[in-house]
């Protein structure tokens, strides 16, 4: 039998960790994946025997019965796509690996298929009715956050042959359009001055944060060569899917573009408004002053779009081990609490974290919360930079936080978008807070106040900006069909608003928009990354301001996971996110940074 097992990896950083995936399955061709395979199959098959076409006939004791049911079936699933998911990640290069994860969506797809009756019809049971059930039960009323949201759908929610039709012409539809933009991506070959081959997306995109500014110069220019002569297919992507987008939309009698994302975050309208607007007051004394701060730094009148993100030109950082990474972070969290730091152990002791870069491993960082009968997951690509310590505190909190979430059961655990960055964000904090506390010069301390800025301007300010884009640019396509350059003057209006007076954009930064993936593929996700940072850094003044009692406050809003709203859970704090001074709370923390910055002139 393979095993997956593994200890460490050698490198310059130390002896890095590596995932031990045994708490799913000891290997691919363990005896337990064939028959959760097989039970699967047989249950879901069972499932929909029982109950299509009788959800509303059930009483309390035999709807509790149904939803634990199904809450298995979502664990069993779950349990066999994060292990086969996993170990792609681990290596994406090898076939093996591909070819399981592959085939195991193929069956998890095809035995869940009978599933799809479970919501239309727990959606179509009378307002009273249900409410009868919950106040029946007091377990199956533990679930109402559950039903709330997909009863959210109701009003919405087309003839079960109309939702079929839309599932299985999905394929044709938008899955088409997202799988054309991804292997035109892939495929894209860039040819930068001064490279003897030819590079790839990823790597021109990591050009623009090199030392040398005329290498930066030489990605910015190449990535819009490329774009440029590829614009007419990027906007045909973007024209039709904002078109189907509006014909649903239509249909599903949506009150705007942006609804069903509000739906799907379980967020108000007018809570998105209150932090658009919020940011949008404030680009002036954020991302406008703090840019042309660093233009100053750079010895520049003007910045171009590739010194945006171009490190300063000061000493360069020291690359920290993975000992002194993992101490730093551990003593941020366990000057917060001994709790946090107690949660965050085992990712370190017990092969939970996989840290190292090794060939074919994914990109990127994240933390996966698999099932609640295991435990979380972290993925990072360690290199010893600052930047990494913080990533590894930002993953360590998601870990912390899926763990807390655990307690509520598979279908609760699950924490909506809004909320999903909380612990990770704050964690990112505390480290980040702790890591300025150590700094033993002044030139450090500005390079990490500087990387911190940054972050969270990204965070904040672009995606903000990316969210008015997407609004645009649909209420556009509603008036009629748009030519490259109508998007292109959309793009352009949202970035000068946002990056300032001190920006001079070059020929071909008008088509910067075509690269993004989250416009094709998950229309308005983005604001979801600036409300996480907003409500993080609002909390952290909260904790500031008054931190006793804050830490029990802070476990209970992690360990409700998806089963409370967000309003239900700020409230203990004196926080309301429909409240604009909520947004500028966090917002004066991004500039109270800037204003440290200034004083260091």
């Amino acid at each position: 039998m393979a095993l997956d097992q593994q200890t460490s990896t050698k490198t310059e950083f130390g002896d890095l960790p590596d995932w031990d995936l045994s708490a799913l399955y000891s290997g691919p061709d363990a005896p337990e994946v064939a028959r959760d395979f097989a039970w699967l199959s047989t249950e879901c098959a069972d499932f929909a025997d029982t109950y299509e076409g009788k959800l509303n006939q059930l009483d309390a004791p035999a709807m509790l019965e149904c939803v634990r049911r199904y809450e298995k079936i979502d664990m069993v699933a779950g349990r066999l796509m994060s292990f086969a998911g996993l170990r792609y990640y681990q290596n994406t290069l090898d076939p093996a690996r591909a070819k399981f994860m592959s085939d195991a969506q193929d069956k998890v797809t095809v035995a869940t298929t009978p599933l799809v009756f479970f919501t239309l019809e727990m959606n179509r049971i009378d307002d009273a009715a249900f409410e009868a059930l919950l106040a029946e039960n007091a377990e199956l009323a533990r679930f109402r956050t559950l039903f709330e949201r997909m009863r959210a759908m109701r009003p919405h929610q087309l003839s079960d042959e109309l939702e079929k039709f839309l599932h299985d012409q999905s394929t044709v539809g938008a899955a088409a359009w997202n799988r054309l933009f991804d292997e035109t991506m892939a495929g894209l070959e860039f040819e930068v001055e001064g490279e003897e081959e030819p590079l790839g997306l990823e790597a021109t995109l990591n050009l623009l944060t090199d030392s040398d500014r005329a290498r930066r110069e030489a990605g910015a220019h190449a990535l819009a060569e490329v774009f440029s002569h590829h614009i007419k297919l990027f906007a045909r992507v973007h024209n039709t899917l904002a078109k189907e987008k509006e014909i649903e939309d239509r249909w599903r009698k949506m009150p705007s573009a942006q609804h069903a994302r509000h739906l799907a975050n379980h967020v108000e309208p007018e809570v998105v408004e209150a932090l658009r607007n919020a940011v949008v007051a404030a680009y002036p004394r954020l991302s406008h002053r703090y840019y042309a701060l660093k233009a100053k730094w750079l010895g520049l009148e003007k910045l171009q779009v590739w010194d945006r993100n171009a490190p300063l030109p000061l000493e360069a950082p020291r690359k920290i081990g993975w000992d002194e990474a993992r101490a730093t972070v551990m003593e941020a969290y366990e000057g917060f609490s001994p709790k946090l730091a107690e949660l965050a152990e085992p990712f370190f002791s017990q092969g939970w974290i996989d840290a190292a870069v090794k060939p074919g491993k994914a990109p990127g960082a994240f933390a996966h919360p698999t099932v609640t009968g295991a435990h979380p997951f972290v993925m990072l690509n360690y290199l010893g930079k600052p930047r990494d310590v913080m990533t590894l505190a930002h993953e360590l909190g998601h870990g912390v936080h899926q763990r807390l979430a655990a307690g509520q059961g598979e279908l609760l655990s699950s924490t909506p978008l809004t909320l999903a960055e909380t612990a990770s964000v704050f964690g990112e904090m505390l480290t980040f807070r702790r890591m300025l506390a150590k700094a033993a010069t002044p030139s450090e301390r500005k390079i990490l106040l500087a990387g911190k800025v940054e972050d969270m301007i990204n965070t904040v300010v672009r995606q903000i900006a990316f969210y008015d884009f997407e609004c645009k640019l649909h209420a556009a396509r509603r008036e009629g069909e748009l030519t490259p350059e109508d998007i292109n003057a959309l793009w352009m209006s949202v970035q000068a608003e946002s990056l300032g007076p001190v920006f001079d954009y070059m020929d071909g930064y008008e088509c910067f928009w075509s690269y993004i993936p989250h416009f094709v593929h998950s229309p308005f996700y983005v604001y979801a990354y600036a409300f996480g940072d907003g409500l993080v850094n609002a909390l952290y003044a909260a904790y500031e301001a008054a931190p006793e009692g804050f830490e029990d406050k802070y476990f209970a809003l992690l360990s409700a996971g998806g089963a409370q709203h967000h309003r239900d859970l700020l409230a203990p704090f004196g926080l309301d996110a429909s409240d604009p001074a909520f947004w500028e709370q966090g917002l004066s923390m991004i500039a109270g940074f800037i204003d440290e910055l200034e004083a260091m002139e």
